[in-house]
């Protein structure tokens, strides 16, 4: 099976890349870079696919960042994730390919909205506004693979994750999500033996992340195989959710840092909760496989040998 995968450097994208040989040994990944495949051009898409023999596509792609990136660029991460999408999605179409697994995000949930999340809450309730953008791109990706997929039978099937966190995660503190940002202030504060580190709001909200292999290795194993039998759309996740605090003491944990954590409650946080139920994914052999403890060990390894990216 050929399959091109968009967004190839990110995080998702480097995993499935880097495990695709050993776990599916009969997908024959191709990724472009966005030196060669401008993926905001509807004519450079549509002319790969049609010089180029693919039989699915695992669309990745997107441009990504933390509370502060969103809040900074809503307009921007509107608009390019809105052109990636539409360019890769249609295009898909349009060359009749029987098989698409687009990535959504938890974004895409109401805010302060029931808990657990389920696949049907996706437009119920008013969005976050901290990442309303982002989410509005992510939720017009996965109607127009329903779209697709009602009209022409197509197997278009939209996968949400969790956060995401491991190897090739953000870790710049103006790029980064919760878990990579607690890494590196920990780090940081380490480093320069500061007697504290800053976190945004009072530390309560809570969030449920999963290490990027264990997605990374279902798809491969597990959905890009059975994508005409998922659901249209379909939650995946870790099960359980943690505060911001919780995380910042595992990172210090891992890090080594002794230091104090000092509250922000005038920065922006987010959702107050945000955890969804993945009890449909396991009817297709979806489980969480690595603990936190041992995924923010490997993460931060990566930070150290990679540092900021």
């Amino acid at each position: 099976m050929r399959v091109w995968l968009t967004g190839g450097n990110g995080m998702v994208g480097g995993a499935l890349r880097r495990l695709a040989p050993d776990l599916a040994p009969d997908v024959e990944i191709i990724a472009p870079g966005r030196d060669i495949l401008d993926l905001t051009d509807p004519a450079a898409v549509r002319g790969f696919l049609a010089d180029t023999r693919i039989d699915a596509v695992i669309h990745a792609a997107g441009r990504v960042g933390g509370i502060a990136a969103n809040l900074r660029d809503m307009a921007g991460f509107l608009a390019e994730n809105l052109a990636i999408n539409l360019a890769v999605i249609e295009g898909a179409r349009r060359a009749g390919i029987g098989t698409l697994i687009n990535f959504g995000s938890s974004c895409m949930y109401p805010v302060n909205y029931r808990q657990p999340l389920i696949e049907e809450d996706i437009l119920a309730s008013p969005l976050e506004p901290t990442n309303e953008g982002y989410a509005l791109a992510k939720i017009a990706a996965a109607r127009h693979c329903a779209y697709i997929a009602r009209e022409t039978g197509a197997a278009f099937r939209t996968i949400i994750p969790c956060n995401l966190y491991g190897p090739g995660d953000h870790f710049s503190l103006t790029r980064g999500h919760l878990v990579a940002s607690a890494i590196r202030k920990t780090h940081d504060a380490k480093l320069a033996k500061a007697s504290h580190v800053e976190i945004w709001g009072d530390g309560t909200a809570r969030r449920e992340f999963l290490y990027v292999d264990d997605l990374a290795g279902w798809v491969l194993q597990q959905a890009l195989q059975r994508a005409r039998d998922l659901p249209q759309d379909l939650n995946v996740g870790f099960g359980d959710d943690f505060s911001v605090t919780d995380y910042y003491r595992m990172a210090a944990k891992v890090v080594g840092y002794e230091g104090d954590f000092q509250y922000a409650p005038s920065r922006p946080t987010g959702m107050q909760q945000k955890l969804m139920s993945s009890a449909r994914a396991k009817a297709f052999g979806w489980r969480a496989i690595t603990s936190l403890d041992e995924g923010m060990a490997t993460a931060y390894r990566y930070f150290r040998q990679k540092g900021d990216e």
